[in-house]
């Protein structure tokens, strides 16, 4: 395996007669081209599908980092150091790590995101639209901008960032226009970038009006403030899937549980996420409540591990499955997840829930803990009962040309291992 080489294919043309350029997605005459979202190998949403359903299942907005991951690091360096990492891996970032992680749990996935017209815009526009084939129809590059960049270092299961970048030359509004007709969209709330409340309807307003659920998430406040007005977005949405550190403070409670009463007054579908404690929900639409424990695993990288949580619940929602079986399955994609190096790399799919369930299903572990994980996830018989044919997995094809990690075993050789 070798590590990525970020240097601009050969193919890719650009027209230098404006600021920004969208390969193969607009006319001439600036009017939208008719493309087809890509359908996955194995659709897990095929017995709910009809006829005039929305083409895509999950849109998203945001900001696609170049992720650069050092792993095999004994310690950060110190000042004057420099210290060499034995594996290294490259993938788009940021909220490239959700379109990717929709897209490999089958979800028809179209992103809007900023692209610069560098080699590692390059880089994540080839991974996302060839190799993950998310939609990008919606995204667009830009002359002259430089992609944001990334550098992580895995210490310890832990994690240091080094990130660098400039806000994208347009912001939701003007870069989506009309958001595409889907069955969800996920969205961050955010102090300075509200959902509602402007002089003319944000994108999340219009996809929600459209007939899109709208799935959102908090990120840290390095203030510390926390203001609790950020939580008045929630009239638009309906889930909020926060960790229990945020809920807590959002909310000014004590405890995860407290927190979750607290929001589930706010938003039909309220979860909060807690670590190696697992996950705690209520859907005040169908009166479900719901407290998951996490899987035992040996996490190696959390990197990106909420945004599969995520990404799990909408497809449990959109497919309506009960709220146990959606939080459950959200658990068990994270926990596979964070015992891989590197964000969008590590994000699983059918075929490794697959060879999951199956190790499980069919192995001698009779202990308690096998025997309420077999209770817990015998669900999935009905979804999986055989590895689907083209399901997807892992980036094998990412990984195998990208990726030179230590300890990383490509798929035939962890196939059927459990977490």
């Amino acid at each position: 395996m070798t590590c990525a080489h970020l240097c601009a294919p050969e193919s890719t043309t650009r027209p230098r007669t404006g600021a920004c350029w969208r390969p193969h997605r607009r006319c001439p005459s600036g009017t939208e081209e008719t493309t087809a979202v890509p359908t996955p190998a194995f659709d897990p949403l095929a017995p709910v599908r009809r006829d005039g359903d929305p083409e895509c299942d999950v849109f998203v907005w945001g900001t696609v980092f170049l992720d650069i991951i050092m792993t095999g690091l004994e310690a950060l360096p110190d000042g004057g150091q420099e210290v060499w990492a034995t594996g290294m891996g490259s993938c788009p970032g940021g909220i490239a790590n959700l379109a990717v992680a929709a897209r490999r749990l089958g979800l028809r996935t179209s992103l809007a995101a900023a692209f610069g017209d560098d080699a590692y815009g390059d880089f994540c526009w080839e991974t996302l639209a060839d190799e993950e084939r998310v939609d990008l129809s919606r995204s667009r590059r830009f002359e002259g901008w430089h992609s944001p960049v990334t550098v992580s270092m895995a210490v310890d299961r832990d994690r240091g960032m080094v990130s660098h970048g400039h806000a994208p030359p347009l912001d939701a509004t003007a870069l989506i226009g009309e958001p595409p007709r889907s069955r969800a969209v996920m969205a961050e709330l955010a102090p300075g970038r509200p959902l509602t409340g402007g002089t003319e309807p944000t994108w999340v307003e219009k996809a929600r009006d459209a007939g899109a659920l709208v799935f959102a998430d908090v990120g840290w406040d390095p203030s510390g403030r926390w203001p609790k007005d950020v939580l008045d977005q929630l009239v638009v949405c309906d889930a909020f899937l926060p960790n229990a550190v945020e809920a807590m403070a959002y909310t000014r409670t004590r405890t995860p549980n407290e927190a979750l009463y607290v929001l589930a007054d706010l938003v039909p579908l309220a979860v909060v996420t807690n670590g190696e404690e697992g996950a705690l929900a209520i859907d005040s639409r169908t009166g479900e409540e719901a407290v998951v424990p996490a899987l035992r695993v040996d996490a190696l990288d959390p990197t990106g591990a909420g945004d599969v949580f995520g990404a799990a619940v909408v497809l449990g929602t959109v497919a309506g499955w009960p709220l146990s079986q959606r939080i459950g399955f959200a658990a068990l994609c994270s926990a596979l997840a964070v015992q891989h190096f590197g964000g969008s790399l590590a994000a699983p799919g059918w075929g490794d829930i697959a060879d999951w369930w199956h190790h499980l299903r069919d192995g001698a572990a009779t202990d308690s803990y096998h025997r309420s994980l077999r209770r817990r996830y015998e669900f999935l018989d009905a979804v999986v009962p055989e590895v689907p044919i083209g399901a997807e997995r892992r980036a094998t094809a990412t990984i195998a040309r990208h990726v030179d990690v230590e300890g990383y075993r490509p798929a035939a050789t962890t196939r059927g291992e459990p977490a």
